[in-house]
């Protein structure tokens, strides 16, 4: 039994070392994200996504010590520690680091800064687009460098990867289902719909701003391509990328013929190009493209 012990424990998983760098990058995130709410959302009761939109609702109904910054912290923080087994250590220190920077950097400017965010917006006024727009975008940035570094600034993000498999819906469909209830929630509060409308702007702008902080404009494609002439169209990309592919043997499902399938891996830039290789060596080859999230390859 000590044995056993002692060999479970020698081989249990031990948390990434926390980078000096990443808290520098977090900062930064978290003050970005503070800006982008607290310049352009909140002034004109736009509501951000997940916890920080919910905070920003209690913020508008609860008694003016419960603020902005006190939601983010009391919502978020049992989030991310209920979160803890199943994302690890790094993580939620990262991400309980980021929310803090967010939420102290709120209040700074909300309650310590000589401005007046009570009524409009102190760079775009009151023109709700703008707000909703810039709002969305530079808080997207903050969100996704702050995914980029190792955590994440909002609880949201911990409660779709714990939820939603177990019900059986995908983590997008429960960061949407959330956000929607949300934002009915909003106008019934404040008996409008026009800042709930408008709120999902905010939530789509920011969203795919994430996306492309996380992934990059040079997001990376699967390229499958069925072929009999495997070999001479997987030198020739080879040649033209200065990447291999992988080779796999396959059989046609109705032909019953002999065929390869090449596994490559290309940009957006390069999808014409490989298309064009392919069709000129093999006009009967089919070419099917998916998008990858992530390439994982151990440095040599």
């Amino acid at each position: 039994m000590k044995q056993k012990t002692k060999k479970k424990r020698s081989g249990s998983k031990k948390p990434r070392e926390l980078r000096f760098r990443n808290f520098l990058l977090l900062t930064a995130a978290g003050i970005i994200n503070a800006f982008g709410v607290t310049m352009f959302l909140f002034p004109v009761k736009l509501y951000d996504s997940g916890i920080s939109g919910l905070s920003m609702l209690l913020d508008q109904i609860t008694p003016h010590a419960l603020t902005l910054s006190v939601f983010l912290i009391i919502l978020n923080f049992p989030i991310f520690l209920f979160g803890l087994k199943k994302q690890g250590v790094t993580f939620t220190v990262y991400s309980l680091f980021a929310i803090t920077v967010y939420s102290l950097v709120s209040f700074l400017i909300m309650n310590v800064l000589p401005l007046d965010l009570n009524f409009v917006s102190p760079l775009a006024g009151t023109d709700l687009l703008l707000c909703a727009v810039f709002g969305g975008v530079i808080s997207g940035i903050g969100s996704g460098l702050t995914i980029r570094f190792g955590g994440a600034i909002d609880g949201l993000d911990v409660l779709s990867v714990i939820f939603a498999k177990k019900l059986g819906i995908s983590i997008g469909t429960f960061v949407m289902i959330f956000n929607t209830l949300l934002y009915i929630v909003c106008g019934i509060v404040i008996q409008s719909w026009i800042l709930p409308l408008y709120s999902i702007v905010t939530y789509f702008v920011g969203s795919k701003t994430i996306d492309f902080i996380v992934e990059g404009l040079d997001r990376a494609m699967c390229a499958m391509v069925v072929t009999k002439k495997a070999d001479e169209i997987s030198a020739a990309l080879s040649e033209k990328f200065g990447s291999g592919g992988t080779i796999v043997k396959a059989t046609g499902g109705y032909s019953k013929d002999e065929k390869q399938i090449i596994y490559f891996i290309v940009n957006h830039f390069g999808i014409n190009k490989l298309k064009k290789i392919v069709t000129d060596i093999d006009g009967d080859a089919f070419i099917s493209l998916n998008n990858v999230a992530d390439i994982v390859k151990k440095p040599r």
